[in-house]
Order: C-alpha cells, then structure tokens, then sequence
C-alpha cells in the first residue's frame, strides 16, 4: 500500500473529472487531465495551498467538513465518498477491525436451501469462503474457485466465461479499492495486492484509478461451457453477525433459458458428483 493513499486518490479522481462535468468553464491549454488543484480547492472552498498539501501528503488530516466539500467537488458517489473519509481517519476503524471468516452453520443451511439459486459468501477480500452446491456448479470452470479477484486476472477461463471481462475487471478492482479503506493493514489484501500486481499488468493498471464500489446489485452474463450462455443478476448482503462477510445470490428471469440452463447445471454437477458404481462380480 503506497503511504500517501489520500493524495493519491485525491489526484487520481481530480484526473477523472472535467471542467464542463461542474459547470465550470475551461481556458487555455490544459496540461493536466481532468481539474486543476486550483480548480478543485475553488469548488471545495479551500486555500489552494491547503489543497496542494493534502495531495502531497503534507497535511492528512482535513475535517469532516472539507473532506464534504471535496467529496461534491470531486462529483464522489456514496461509497467514493466514504472511502475518501476512511483514508482521512475519520470513521472509526473499530467496526471494521474485527472480521469473521469462518462462515455459519445456519448461514450455509440457508444457502442449501436455494437449490435453483446460486448463493456463496465472501469476505472483503472477495474469497469465497462457503458456496451452494449450484454455485460451486457454476464457477466450476475455475480450479480453483478460491477468490473473485484471482479467478477473474490470473485464470485464464475468465476470458471465456465472463462475456464482459472488461466490465468484470472493473468492478472487481472497484471493490478491492474499497476493502483496502475499510481494512488498510490487512496481511491478507496485502498479499492479495502483491500477487495481482505482480502478474496481471490489467490490474494494476485498474488500480491506479482509484475507483471504489461495493458490491450491491448488477448483472452477470458469462458463458458456462457446459450450459451455454447466462444472464443474471446479483444481490449482495451484509451478514450481520459476521463483520466482512457478504452473502451474494445469483437469480434467473423465471422460466428463462438461462432460469433452464441453470437446473440442467445442477443436474449434471449433482450427478458427476455421484460416486461411480462398483463393478458387478
């Protein structure tokens, strides 16, 4: 983890927003992309001094006031927003400290009861730390399906199976982005981050953009190469009693083919997990 994580993510999201996108107009040639410090610190209302510091790393530790303004000057979404309060050490870490990684018993019971439903948990990391048996059915073309973020830059069947790679590596760095402010010391991101940057030039060209997403609600359309193509959406929830731990379920459009490719999935991984049988004598 760079040690200026706020001056980063300052300059990074100053780059992506344009004069016209806050109604401001442009003059002269623009040597940099996106605002200007000058123009930033005007939208916030601060000393363009002040500004400069925080991105170089002088000043870290603005108030929840400025970090408002920065927030509406920099067109922030809500979960940008929070990151950017995290990284200026005014949201208690406390809540976030602890995280559990053993998944429930009643949690897994639940998930088995979705027998037409994939359904797995997740830490911040994007381990999948428990699956249904339609789940593991379905990321069966990945050996092994351990992580969203591994699976998706350093398997080579992710090309395949994620129709929208592009888009899928986007949201997958969005949501590393947001783990490393909630959890900054993690030695499991640590190295997670090391091993991605490592060998995938695809993500660590993502991660320099600084963008942040939680997982919530999107579509999916993969590419299964037993079943043909999908198309789902998720949704993502917070488990409780299991700080860190998110639950995502996968749904099909009722009576859609991809509602039928997914019942035939579950019959066939149901049946190559039958044990073979014994030869008759």
């Amino acid at each position: 983890m760079a040690d200026n994580d706020l001056g980063d993510f300052l300059r990074a999201r100053r780059a992506g927003v344009q004069p016209q996108d806050v109604g401001m107009a442009s003059y002269g040639v623009r040597r940099v992309s996106g605002l200007r410090r000058e123009e930033v610190a005007v939208l916030a209302g601060v000393n363009a001094d002040y500004y400069t510091r925080l991105e170089q790393g002088r000043e870290r530790h603005p108030s929840p006031q400025v970090l408002d303004a920065l927030g509406r000057a920099l067109c922030l979404d809500a979960d940008a927003r929070t990151h950017l309060f995290r990284l200026a050490g005014t949201v208690p870490d406390d809540h976030y400290a602890h995280t559990v990684e053993k998944v429930s018993s009643t949690l897994s019971q639940l998930m088995d009861g979705f027998p037409n439903t994939p359904a797995f948990v997740i830490n911040r990391t994007l381990d999948i730390l428990a699956a249904n048996a339609l789940a593991s059915a379905l990321y069966s073309p990945f050996e092994p399906a351990d992580n969203l973020a591994r699976m998706t830059f350093l398997n080579p069947a992710a090309r395949h199976f994620y129709t929208q790679w592009n888009w899928t590596a986007q949201a997958t760095v969005a949501n590393l982005r947001q783990a490393s402010g909630l959890a900054p010391d993690s030695p499991r991101l640590r190295e997670l981050l090391a091993t991605l940057t490592e060998q995938s030039p695809e993500f660590s060209r993502l991660w320099s953009t600084h963008s942040v997403r939680g997982k919530t609600r999107d579509a999916k359309h993969l590419l299964h190469p037993d079943v043909g193509p999908l198309t789902l959406t998720y949704q993502a929830f917070d488990v409780r009693d299991a700080p860190g731990q998110q639950l995502i379920v996968y749904q099909a459009e009722p009576e859609s083919p991809t509602a039928q490719a997914l019942s035939l999935l579950g019959s066939l991984h149901a049946t190559r997990k039958q044990p073979a049988p014994h030869p008759q004598p």
